[in-house]
């Protein structure tokens, strides 16, 4: 069948039946009315996060969202949870936890196989299913209130829950970038199962991005650098489109090694809490300059200011 046919099948289906290779400019925004908005990776403990806060407070950039305790908040006890919840929620920084249980963290080694790592992280049984959102259930009652989600499944049964009043209203889900969507079709998918905002593959081009960005309406959370164990790229001078074409956008920073793989990884309970907090203060000086080359390059482009209203805020 000729390829321009399925396209126009595409199209009638929602989906861009090309990239968007003219890369046009996203008419979508955040509530604020903001294009974009600056993430910080590998917040895993109260100590990071307080490098975090001092570092954006002395260099005036708006941190918003915080990814946190990638190594699973099932190895932070009560109390740190809490403090972290509090410094938060004083910060007006949204969090996004990561919970406990997940393949790899059971008996099952499918995933750290060459093989089994491309089937993705998912949920083994219905009582790994149970474990994690166990593991979100009490950080809800200690006041979280964003989650980071890697299981489609996992996905439509918390928003199922959040239906059945199980779950409160105001709890939002992002997807991660482990979940591996990479196309338009994806997105429209996980928006449908209600994902609040999502992260697609890192490597995309600006045409695939924008292409997305014409499908979906939520907020997507794109890799402006990203670890050497993902492919180790810098996309500083891409910002200013990336604003542009992907609106409303989150700027993912997360330099270092590895994230969670190998003996390089940053986000395990074992990684000094000092140098992850270095780290910390080394990501907010990134997100400075990200900002200033968007705004010397189109200061037509609005960054979100701190805290605003629609961020999933701790309230502890």
């Amino acid at each position: 069948m000729e390829m321009n046919r399925v396209s126009k099948a595409m199209e009638k289906a929602g989906i861009p039946g090309r990239d968007a290779y003219d890369l046009p400019s996203s008419d979508k925004r955040f509530p604020d009315g903001a294009h974009y908005r600056m993430e910080i990776s590998g917040v895993e403990r109260p100590a990071v996060l307080e490098a975090v806060i001092d570092e954006s407070q002395k260099r005036k950039i708006p941190i918003h969202r915080l990814i946190s305790v990638v190594m699973g908040a099932t190895l932070l006890d009560k109390a740190e949870l809490r403090d972290f919840a509090q410094m938060a929620a004083d910060a007006k920084m949204e969090v996004i936890l990561t919970p406990g249980p997940r393949a790899g963290w059971d008996i099952g080694r499918q995933l750290v196989t060459p093989e089994g790592g491309l089937s993705g992280i998912r949920c083994r049984g219905s009582d790994q299913l149970r474990q994690v959102i166990t593991d979100i259930m009490t950080c809800i009652d200690i006041g979280f209130r964003g989650f980071l989600v890697v299981d489609e499944g996992e996905l439509w049964l918390l928003n199922e829950m959040k239906k059945n009043g199980d779950i409160p209203e105001d709890v939002t889900f992002k997807v991660s970038i482990y979940a591996g969507h990479g196309n338009a079709a994806g997105a429209k998918v996980l928006e449908m199962l209600g994902a609040g905002t999502f992260n697609p593959v890192a490597d995309l081009s600006l045409p695939q991005f924008a292409a997305i960005r014409q499908a979906a309406d939520i907020p997507l959370d794109v890799h402006i650098i990203i670890t050497e164990s993902f492919g180790g790229y810098m996309r500083f001078y891409d910002a200013p489109d990336m604003a542009r074409v992907c609106a409303p956008c989150y700027f993912k920073i997360e330099p270092g090694p590895a994230c969670a793989a190998t003996g390089a990884a940053l986000y395990k309970p074992w990684v000094s809490e000092a140098m992850l907090a270095e780290w910390g203060r080394v990501k907010v000086k990134y997100a400075q300059i990200i900002h200033e080359i968007i705004q010397e390059n189109n200061p037509e482009l609005k960054m979100s200011d701190l805290g605003p209203a629609d961020l999933a805020i701790p309230k502890p």
